[in-house]
């Protein structure tokens, strides 16, 4: 799923190509995309885009007349941008032939006088969600309420972290405790803190809260810096939670960076948590439910018995 940094580069891609730009026509592939009926969506035909922001892990476009377009891209969901002046009039534009491939479905375009904006989503699961709102107030219904990690000071970040004794992963990734922060980055986070995923928040000392809160700030940053550097001046096509410069997030049985011993997971559900587990659990491995059932009794304890 797009995180902080992804949509950040997003945002900032989209500023450039249609801030100021009219909205000629919107098309929508599926009913499944579009979460609202109220305000229509061809309200926004013909109006101008006044600006653009994020919003945890969503993207708000922003129209005169105080409309919002809001964006959720989920897991599969990405965005595409296709370069060129409409050969329509400014009122009447011309259809946008979308995508029908199971595996890359276009779901909807949104077509400006000097490009297209498309959102196409892998795979078959219906994930991605459209919203259209009118007004500050509905548009902040829509914010899960996660604090940002830039905006605060570490008091005020140790107080939301404590707020309820979770896991520190499932804190992190929480929307309404932090926002923007998904799987890949917290396991970014968590590594560059040295810290276990599964240490309780309410049993953290105010040094480890320190480095938690400095490490989240850090990464996010790095990542930031580095996606803005590989679109360079182009639309970020390279959208991805496995990426080669990552610390350990999809890096199994590959040598850590800071101590080479292998990286560990906890796998559940869709998602799977990766860790050192010299720098980060002391040497001992997580058990992953599904191997460690399997196992029972021969499941290893540390990495020196793995």
């Amino acid at each position: 799923m797009p995180e902080l940094p992804d949509i950040v580069v997003y945002v900032e891609a989209l500023e450039q190509r249609i801030q100021d730009q009219r909205l000629q026509r919107v098309q929508i592939a599926t009913p499944f995309l579009l979460r609202t009926a109220v305000p229509p969506i061809t309200s926004v035909e013909g109006r101008k885009v006044v600006q653009l922001r994020r919003l945890g892990k969503r993207i708000c476009i922003g129209l005169e007349d105080d409309f919002w377009l809001v964006l959720h891209l989920m897991i599969a969901g990405r965005l595409h941008w296709h370069e060129g002046q409409s050969k329509a009039s400014p009122n009447k534009a011309s259809p946008i032939k979308l995508s029908n491939s199971p595996k890359n479905r276009g779901l909807a375009a949104f077509q400006f006088s000097n490009g297209t904006l498309s959102l196409t989503e892998a795979g078959t699961r219906k994930r991605a969600s459209l919203h259209l709102v009118a007004g500050e107030a509905s548009l902040q219904r829509l914010d899960p309420g996660g604090l940002e990690v830039f905006e605060t000071d570490v008091e005020g970040f140790a107080s939301v972290l404590k707020s309820a004794n979770h896991t520190l992963k499932r804190a992190l990734t929480d929307p309404r405790l932090f926002s923007g922060i998904g799987n890949a980055y917290s396991d970014e986070i968590l590594f560059a803190a040295r810290l276990s995923p599964i240490a309780l928040t309410q049993k953290l000392t105010s040094d480890e809260i320190e480095r938690l809160f400095n490490s989240s700030r850090a990464t996010l940053t790095n990542w930031v810096e580095r996606l803005r550097a590989e679109a360079s001046s182009g639309f970020p096509e390279k959208v991805t939670a496995f990426r080669p410069g990552m610390a350990v997030h999809g890096r199994y049985q590959q040598p850590c960076p800071r101590c080479s011993a292998r990286i560990q997971r906890i796998r559940y559900a869709s998602n799977e948590t990766n860790y050192c587990p010299n720098c980060q659990t002391g040497g001992k491995l997580l058990a992953d439910r599904a191997l460690s059932r399997l196992l029972r009794a021969d499941w290893p304890r540390t990495a020196d018995e793995l």
